[in-house]
């Protein structure tokens, strides 16, 4: 912390340490979900299927630091690749810090609970397959705000 404020508060993302940037992943595991697009209109629409490294009763991913090897397309995410791409989370720490907005009361950094991001609803537990269970994407289509 500088002073009073957390360092989520006082860096930019780009300034922060691999530990720090690390730790502002609430563990939602929503940016793991499968996405459709619209072919017309460019719209991205959500799914309720998971990566099939995804945890979905924790929200994080199996194999976090081997993830690339089994999910060629799973993205590193970096100040630099969060601005080139409009799926994360609206929730997300990474967007809303970078967007200037705070942290919610739900987050982990925040309410010092890492179960909090599930408590809130916030999370994919209890509403996701895995991509090995669920066959058509099209047939998974769910109405929610990721």
């Amino acid at each position: 912390m500088t002073g009073d404020k957390p360092f989520w508060e006082t860096k930019r993302l780009d300034e922060m340490t691999r530990a720090e940037w690390e730790s502002l992943c609430d563990g939602c595991g929503k940016c793991c979900l499968h996405k459709l697009e619209d072919e017309e209109t460019g719209e991205l629409m959500a799914t309720n299927v998971a990566c099939r490294l995804l945890d979905r009763r924790t929200g994080l991913c199996k194999d976090y630091k081997h993830r690339r090897t089994f999910v060629p397309e799973c993205v590193r995410l970096t100040p630099r690749v969060l601005r080139e791409i409009d799926w994360l989370p609206s929730t997300c720490a990474y967007r809303l810090l970078d967007e200037g907005q705070p942290l919610p009361d739900w987050h982990p950094l925040v309410s010092g609970d890492p179960e909090s991001v599930h408590k809130a609803g916030v999370s994919v537990r209890g509403w996701t397959v895995s991509e090995d269970e669920a066959g058509d994407l099209e047939h998974h289509l769910v109405d929610r705000q990721l």
